[in-house]
């Protein structure tokens, strides 16, 4: 039987660049002929693209918390099944520009839904499964929010800057509660810089990145 393969999943709030990571993360394993899939939430498959668009039309501003909430959910289930579940039975590394801390961010600190509601939501659209290391691009709020915003606002950005700030804290409180899976890096600095921190947030869980050097 193959060896499973690696999961890892990148956050952080809007315009913290985590997506620009993400992408020279994805590059950097390929280059070193690493087996990668690269995905993001909400997305990956055809149905969660659907449910994307829904999500972050700003048109859909009526709709209500525990909607949001269910849709992410069902998003994330749909790509766990059809995608990571299979991707990391057969040996792959799997970087997802978010997952589920994602959602209790966003949906528990940000919105203000309980606490215990998402994180069970979060077991459901997980489909139980869980990254293998989680990195958190940290940077201040209203840096982040200006960048996130330069080119309009989707809904979620269309919270406004004092929803990030609830959803950066949601993300610092989550790496206080799992330090050995949760890691946070400081997304302040040149692209090269942060690339360097992000490289060592992994190099436990993605040995590959040793070979390169």
């Amino acid at each position: 039987m193959a060896r499973r393969g690696a999961f890892v999943s990148l956050e952080g709030i809007d315009g913290s660049g985590k997506s620009t990571q993400a992408a020279l993360l994805v590059d950097y394993l390929q280059e070193l002929g690493v087996p990668v899939v690269s995905l993001r939430e909400p997305g990956g498959t055809p149905i969660s693209e659907k449910i994307r668009r829904l999500l972050l039309d700003p048109a859909n501003a009526a709709m209500c918390d525990e909607c949001e909430l269910l849709l992410y959910e069902a998003s994330r289930a749909q790509l766990v099944r059809q995608v990571i579940e299979p991707a990391l039975a057969s040996g792959k590394v799997v970087v997802c520009d978010r997952f589920f801390d994602s959602t209790y961010a966003y949906q528990a600190a940000g919105r203000g839904l309980a606490d215990a509601l998402v994180r069970t939501c979060n077991e459901l659209g997980s489909c139980g499964v869980r990254p293998d290391r989680t990195v958190v691009f940290d940077l201040d709020p209203e840096l982040a929010f200006s960048r996130a915003t330069r080119d309009g606002a989707d809904r979620l950005e269309s919270a406004g800057l004092a929803f990030q700030e609830r959803v950066r804290a949601g993300y610092l409180r989550l790496a206080e509660e799992e330090p050995a899976r949760v890691r946070v890096v400081d997304a302040s600095g040149s692209v090269d810089e942060v690339t360097t921190r992000l490289e060592r947030a992994l190099a436990d869980v993605l040995p590959q990145l040793g070979e390169g050097v």
